[in-house]
């Protein structure tokens, strides 16, 4: 895509290797992952607007960190309040969701 920049944090990759139970999973993460720009949340702490579990706030502070326009997630059973809203200038949305906004 154009005018598009992925990025993670080294937080959300661990938590994405955790969740694999192969090998061949993991080294596949692995390789996706050298496309990704990584950013680690500085300390502060989430907007008064936003309220998440302790494990998931770092993944909002991140894309902060990141000056992200988009935090894509499929995490709607902590995420899913906020999917379509703009948070501290990030639109947070499913990835499919995503993807057709750009397309269209």
């Amino acid at each position: 895509m154009r005018n598009v920049e992925l990025c993670s944090s080294h937080y959300a990759l661990e938590e994405a290797r955790s969740n694999l139970a192969e090998d061949e999973q993991k080294q596949r993460l692995t390789k996706l992952s050298e496309a990704l720009t990584l950013y680690d949340a500085a300390t502060q702490q989430p907007p008064r607007d936003i309220h998440l579990p302790a494990k998931d706030a770092p993944i909002f502070l991140d894309a902060l960190e990141a000056h992200a326009t988009h935090l894509l997630t499929g995490d709607i059973r902590h995420f899913g309040p906020y999917l379509g809203k703009r948070i501290a200038g990030i639109t947070v949305m499913l990835p499919g969701e995503y993807l057709k906004r750009r397309k269209a």
